[in-house]
């Protein structure tokens, strides 16, 4: 039995070898794996505060802009506003001309900052999901656009909507440029449809806003979303170029996704997705 006993007491001193080099192998990598964990949360430690960092420094430039910005435009605007009242009369055309074009500027600069800012808090915004009546925020929106609908012909149709889950402000913002959009695009036709709407697609439910305004080719659809992006030129379709960049925006916020469908001089269609509401909570209005 020795022989046997010798080969067996071998065999197992081989394993036992084996299972240290393997202990030694595991707690190597143990130290490893706790190295890395440890850098990837000074990592994360030290983006975090470059990240603070950027917001205190965005805040501080949004209040720059809405402020001090805000003020010598107000300034420019007064002083036009004066020129124009006191010395009209002996301000020869041109001058008077030049005079309106500078006020022109500067609405239109103080609007970009207005939706530059919006842009900036959509992104930094933290959702505050509800219960939310889309048909409800349609109709609000439709109130606060009631200049836009002065003396024009206009038949807007709005249809049953589903209660989504979402935040409630960021979403009047969504459709407050979509149906901005649709009432500007829409100036030239004698009488302006807008509709808006559900649909399912693919087994999917979509908001829809469609309206039968200029429309756009849409090979050029994916620039819409982009920040100064603008498929109609300024002179014929006044307007910042941010609206559409604040509606996609607003809609990832959320998980979802926006898109169009148009023709050129055929109207537009826009159609996003949201979450669905919960069956049991009643929608905020």
């Amino acid at each position: 039995l020795r022989p046997y006993s010798e080969t067996l007491v071998d065999k197992l001193e081989e394993k036992n070898a084996e299972l240290q080099e393997t202990l030694r192998k595991l707690q190597a990598a143990h130290r490893e794996i706790v190295a890395l964990n440890r850098e990837l949360e000074l990592r994360v430690e030290q983006r975090t505060g470059e990240l603070q960092e950027a917001n205190r420094e965005l805040e501080s430039f949004s209040y720059w802009v809405s402020h001090d910005l805000r003020a010598t435009l107000r300034a420019m605007a007064g002083f036009t506003s004066v020129v124009l009242r006191d010395h009209a009369g002996r301000l020869p055309l041109d001058a008077t001309q030049l005079i309106a074009r500078v006020e022109e500027n500067v609405r239109g600069m103080a609007m970009l900052i207005d939706d530059l800012l919006d842009l900036a808090r959509v992104g930094r915004k933290t959702l505050s999901p509800q219960r939310v009546n889309l048909a409800h925020v349609v109709r609000e929106c439709l109130k606060e656009l009631a200049h836009d609908q002065e003396g024009r012909a206009i038949d807007i149709a709005v249809g049953e909507l589903p209660p989504c889950h979402g935040d409630l402000v960021l979403l009047k913002h969504v459709f407050a440029n979509l149906l901005s959009n649709a009432l500007k695009y829409t100036r030239k036709r004698q009488v302006a449809r807008i509709e808006v709407g559900a649909d399912t697609r693919n087994g999917q439910q979509l908001i829809f806003v469609r309206d039968n305004g200029a429309g756009f080719d849409t090979r050029h659809a994916h620039k819409l979303f982009e920040v100064f992006q603008r498929l109609h030129s300024q002179s014929e379709f006044p307007g910042t170029g941010v609206g559409l960049a604040i509606v996609k925006r607003a809609i990832e916020k959320h998980g979802g996704r926006v898109w169009a469908e148009s023709a050129p001089d055929r109207g537009a269609t826009f159609y996003l997705t949201l979450p669905a509401a919960s069956p049991d909570v009643q929608p905020a209005r």
